[in-house]
């Protein structure tokens, strides 16, 4: 007998101490068929990493590429215009736009704030518009920074932040050249004047290069250049600038003299069409565009010289001259009998200021006899009448090739009636610009032939047309020399030293119930010097208020300070006979060498 504790028996199901459990797996076949899943894994990811570092190396550098390398543009610059001379009219100047990735800068809301100080923006507006194009990866912030805004942006290093280089437009001469050149908008694109009518010319054709880009955006490595950019081609226009700067400057100081609403000046070179300047008022400054105080008005856009049309009143009757003389009916000495100076047709009564009787017709143009011109036009048939002003290039285009530009007004003659032939002959019943204006003097002035207009250098005369014998042009000419003499209506475009010749004009402006009594148009139209024309010039003055309204008053003395100043600047001898005080023309003998 046993007093101990009985013996545990060992059954035959209980495993020895240290054994497997019969159907399961030991640790150290778990721990090998662990460790042999590893080396499996391991040799499947060397065999995909020679695969694709060996065998799909092309593959993965596209891959590589398309996310990270990119063909950026490189901007050219847009091509200068310049005056006859080489003087910068027009010229592009490199700045910065900043541009933005919103959801990268949405990113980091706390440096939002830093980046609208440095725009001077509203932190709040700035997050809403980014917020608003959260879906985009490419948002102009501004456009044409100046370089400290440029320099204070830069400074943050904004993930998502960017600076772009691009140009923006200079005009050195401000609102002096304004309505003829034009301006661009902000991608650099002609919108008015010789911007726009040449802008194809001007465009430069921007280049590419390949760049490597880092998960910010930022470019890393430029990678290689694909195309360089070509600059636009250099404009060299037909202006004198500083016949520019003296037309501007008469035509303003006029204007605030007689408190006129508006007015344009056009200098022409008779010998082969070249506007040498062409100015209006009232002017905007084209560098002022898009500033905050900007007050620019759409009114100041206009270029007046080429786009308005006025009735030319008594400056069309030097044309009218001329084709009486053209018909063979009329010479220089014919004489019409203006008495009793009121003469009737059909319903409508004309007449001058006084009774002249008895005239030829260089007195018809220097008195600016409405009776004279009427009684000369009345006995040309119509359709001559008519064709020889078209043929002056009244109601077509100046050939300029200014966008906008007006083709005037020209009615057919058979449309007309006896009292449209009649008030043609002292300028109603058709328009022209100042442009047109100035061209139908410029073939008086160069024996007949017409010209078109060109707004660029030419550096030959084009060919020219004729439209008019040359006697005919030389003797209306010389008629015209008496309207700036001591009987004549334009005394005060006279220019000491040089001979010129021109012809005034007045015409009421038509208004809704008829042609207004106290509203008018100062016209005066000339050319000098008279021995060999070299300047056909316009002048017309909108709607003085300021006591007076006359062409030979108000429009007279801007063509005598600009026709003066052109002489000088062109260095174009003087050509009237030398009068001393009181004494006889003197004749200068010539000097034997």
């Amino acid at each position: 007998m046993s007093w101990g504790k009985p013996a545990r028996r060992r059954t035959a199901a209980a495993p020895a101490r240290g054994g497997a459990a019969p159907g399961k797996p030991s640790f150290a076949l778990r721990s090998g068929f662990v460790a042999g899943v590893f080396v499996l894994l391991g040799m499947a990811l060397v065999a995909r990493a020679v695969h694709l570092q060996v065998f799909n190396t092309d593959f993965l550098n596209r891959q590589a590429a398309a996310r990270h390398l990119r063909v950026a543009t490189l901007a050219a610059t847009r091509g200068s215009i310049v005056d006859r001379n080489g003087e910068p009219l027009a010229a592009s100047t490199p700045v910065d736009s900043v541009w933005v990735d919103p959801p990268q800068v949405l990113e980091a809301p706390e440096r939002i704030p830093a980046l609208a100080a440095a725009l001077d923006k509203d932190p709040q507006e700035l997050t809403a518009r980014l917020t608003r194009n959260v879906g985009k990866h490419f948002l102009y912030l501004a456009r044409h920074v100046n370089p400290a805004v440029a320099a204070r942006v830069a400074a943050l290093d904004i993930p998502g932040v960017q600076l772009m280089r691009e140009y923006r437009r200079y005009y050195p001469a401000g609102e002096v050249t304004g309505h003829l050149l034009g301006f661009t908008n902000v991608d650099d694109r002609g919108q008015e004047g010789l911007e726009l009518a040449f802008d194809n010319y001007l465009q430069g054709v921007p280049g590419r290069k390949k760049v490597l880009r880092d998960r910010l955006g930022r470019v890393v490595e430029d990678v290689e250049s694909i195309d360089l950019p070509r600059p636009g081609g250099t404009l060299v226009s037909s202006i004198d600038l500083r016949i520019q700067y003296l037309a501007h400057r008469e035509l303003k100081a006029a204007l605030q003299q007689h408190k006129a609403s508006s007015g344009s000046v056009v200098v022409l070179d008779v010998t082969t069409g070249e506007v040498l300047a062409m100015v209006n008022q009232p002017a905007y400054n084209p560098n002022a565009r898009g500033r905050p105080d900007s007050q620019i008005t759409t009114d100041a856009l206009r270029n007046r010289a080429v786009t308005d049309i006025l009735e030319p009143g008594s400056t069309l009757k030097p044309l009218i001259v001329a084709a009486a003389l053209e018909s063979g009916r009329f010479r220089p000495t014919s004489r019409i009998d203006t008495n009793p100076g009121v003469i009737r047709v059909g319903s409508k009564d004309i007449e001058d200021k006084h009774n002249y009787g008895v005239m030829d017709l260089a007195t018809i143009l220097a008195k600016s006899s409405n009776v004279g011109a009427t009684m000369v036009a009345m006995q040309l048939d119509r359709e001559f009448l008519w064709n020889s002003l078209a043929r002056l290039g009244i109601g077509r285009l100046s050939g300029s090739g200014f966008p906008g530009e007006s083709a005037g007004v020209l009615p057919h003659f058979q449309n007309w009636r006896p009292i449209t032939q009649a008030t043609v002959a002292y300028g109603y019943g058709l328009s022209m610009t100042p442009l047109q204006l100035a061209q139908s003097y410029a073939v008086l002035g160069g024996s007949g032939l017409y010209r078109p207009a060109s707004l660029v250098r030419l550096d030959k005369p084009p060919i020219a047309r004729r439209v008019m014998a040359p006697e005919t042009a030389r003797a209306v000419v010389t008629m015209m020399e008496q309207v700036i003499g001591p009987d004549g209506t334009g005394q005060q475009a006279a220019v000491a030293g040089y001979r010129v010749a021109g012809k005034t004009g007045t015409a009421r402006k038509l208004g809704a119930g008829g042609y207004a009594q106290d509203r008018h148009t100062a016209v005066f139209a000339g050319l000098a010097p008279v021995t060999d024309p070299r300047f056909a010039i316009a002048v017309i003055i909108d709607d003085p208020r300021g006591g007076v309204y006359f062409g030979g008053q108000v429009a007279a003395p801007v063509f005598s300070s600009v026709a003066a100043g052109s002489l000088r600047i062109m260095a174009i001898p003087p050509d009237a006979p030398v009068v001393p005080d009181g004494k006889a023309p003197l004749t200068i003998a010539a000097v034997a060498p």
